[in-house]
């Protein structure tokens, strides 16, 4: 009897997968799962079309491109799965009250719908900064980085000696308990503890009660002052954080946080009476002072004062360029420089790799001279 060995022939449904390497951008993707993870949080979960190995440094974000109401809208989100499972990627949103993206994903975001998404970026994660022992702070939503960190451990089955402290107003707003508690039950070197501010009438709670404090930190870590620190919270826990460890003398070398947070909403009248101030400065200047900016793409060329963003600029110009955070973080405003010089101060949104290409981010980006933009 001949053993056959099967090939595949013209008829077969088998198509060999080209998967490719997720990298800094705009990307087409598809939401394949939601998850409720509390009473007022979700998990959206992405892939994309064709498959893409989704390679990140856990604790970078992604910025969301949304149509809301007939407007585009920027938002940017943490990533809060690891690089562990690297064919989708997750972000967690907590519905805020008054959220215009947050209440929209929560009340619309549903498997199978499609979305533009731009990253990931971000100089918070936990690969630049490599330690024998970290500890993971975080506080409600803020989570999520963090989260996105102790996966990526406890995945490749690091020898890290890791710490998690989350801190959550009651016990039913704790975000992953049941995936901490399994990781904390399964290898010796993940400790977690819980901080609730307060419970309910008709709830149990067996960990910590009040606010992360002095006490409390040297219960949970007493060898912090050891410890390569990672926190993300709201800007209020952040700060308490920062001001604990300073009292203690810490070397805030090794203190990490994840600054970007909702993108401040902008007032009109303030806006305008800042444009009006701008206005009247430079009316003050001589032609030979302004700067000018041309616009190679749409033909458009306009003089700004010493000091004015590129994304002032392209405002003046009549132009939009899309922004999410305004601070150099999220990556959105990228656009290439042509021609002239400028002085760029971001925050981790755009990579060395773009930078040598010659883009920027307008929305922190001034230029030394005048200068011409692809855009």
């Amino acid at each position: 009897m001949t053993n056959a060995i099967a090939t595949p022939s013209e008829n077969d449904s088998f198509i060999p997968v080209n998967t490719q390497t997720w990298v800094n951008g705009r990307h087409n993707m598809r939401c394949v799962k939601v998850i409720e993870e509390t009473w007022d949080v979700r998990t959206f979960c992405f892939m994309a079309e064709q498959p893409v190995m989704f390679f990140f440094k856990p604790g970078q974000f992604v910025t969301l491109e949304l149509e809301i109401d007939g407007q585009q809208i920027m938002r940017s989100y943490t990533i809060s799965s690891s690089p562990s499972v690297p064919y989708s990627f997750s972000i967690t949103v907590k519905r805020v009250p008054g959220g215009l993206v947050s209440n929209w994903l929560h009340d619309n975001l549903q498997e199978g719908d499609e979305l533009a998404v731009h990253g990931p970026v971000g100089i918070f994660n936990c690969i630049d900064f490599p330690s024998d022992k970290v500890l993971l702070l975080s506080g409600g939503v803020g989570i999520t980085p963090v989260m996105s960190m102790a996966r990526w451990f406890f995945d490749t089955n690091t020898d890290i000696d890791m710490v998690f402290a989350h801190s959550a107003r009651t016990p039913r707003d704790v975000i992953f308990k049941r995936e901490l508690e399994h990781m904390c039950s399964r290898v010796s070197n993940f400790q977690m503890s819980l901080i609730c501010e307060t419970y309910e009438r008709g709830q149990s709670w067996y960990g910590y009660r009040g606010y992360l404090d002095q006490p409390k930190l040297e219960l949970i870590a007493p060898d912090f002052m050891e410890r390569e620190v990672f926190c993300c919270g709201p800007e209020p826990y952040m700060k308490a954080v920062r001001n604990l460890l300073k009292k203690n003398g810490f070397d805030m070398d090794r203190y990490h946080e994840e600054s970007f947070g909702a993108t401040p909403v902008e007032d009109e009248e303030a806006a305008l009476e800042q444009a009006e101030i701008a206005s009247e400065e430079a009316d003050a200047l001589t032609k030979s002072d302004m700067v000018q900016v041309e616009f190679a793409a749409t033909g458009k060329t306009v003089s700004i004062a010493p000091g004015e963003t590129l994304h002032t600029a392209a405002s003046k110009a009549g132009l939009h360029i899309p922004k999410a955070c305004g601070m150099g973080i999220c990556g959105t405003c990228k656009v290439q420089v042509t021609g002239g010089d400028v002085t760029m101060s971001h925050n981790g949104g755009i990579t060395d790799d773009d930078v040598e290409a010659g883009f920027v981010l307008t929305c922190c980006t001034v230029p030394d001279t005048n200068v011409t933009l692809d855009f």
